[in-house]
């Protein structure tokens, strides 16, 4: 399977790295399946960083070594799902022990959401009942070191503003 890292640099070699934010499910190495999000997402870091290019980096998934590991798969929008996104993003200390985390990206779309459901205003079933509606694009988090052996580099490709 393949998969797609956006990065303001070229990245054959994943390495897990410290967030200096909180993100949906903690620390590691992100990736999606879809090379169209990979690249929204370096289009966004490259203005951000007010950088004039950027890679959409590729990668092979080994979807037997991912067997190997401790993982845990939302395969849609859950209450499970949820909670987990929301103690990784409001809890600093929040740590799990998943090798690998698949599921849903809470893009800012969805965040508005979940703020809304944070700050009381609409409760876990009607916030469920709305992320149904959209159309969610996956990502997997490579949280360990050794998850990072399934994937092997590809190639990247160049995006320019």
């Amino acid at each position: 399977m393949r998969v797609y890292h956006g990065s303001l640099e070229r990245v054959p070699s994943p390495e897990i790295r410290q967030a200096t934010r909180t993100l949906d499910y903690g620390t590691g190495f992100y990736t999606t399946t879809s090379a169209q999000q990979a690249e929204e997402w370096v289009r966004k870091r490259m203005k951000d960083a007010f950088a004039r290019k950027g890679f959409v980096n590729e990668y092979e998934l080994d979807l037997e070594t991912l067997k190997h590991f401790h993982c845990i798969f939302f395969e849609s929008p859950t209450d499970e799902w949820i909670d987990f996104v929301m103690s990784n993003r409001l809890d600093r200390n929040f740590v799990h022990n998943y090798d690998v985390v698949y599921g849903p990206v809470a893009n800012d779309r969805v965040y508005t959401c979940f703020t809304l459901y944070e700050g009381g205003v609409m409760s876990k079933q009607n916030l469920l009942a709305e992320l149904r509606t959209y159309d969610l694009v996956d990502q997997y988090l490579f949280h360990t070191e050794q998850a990072l052996k399934a994937l092997r580099f590809v190639k990247a490709k160049e995006i320019l503003l």
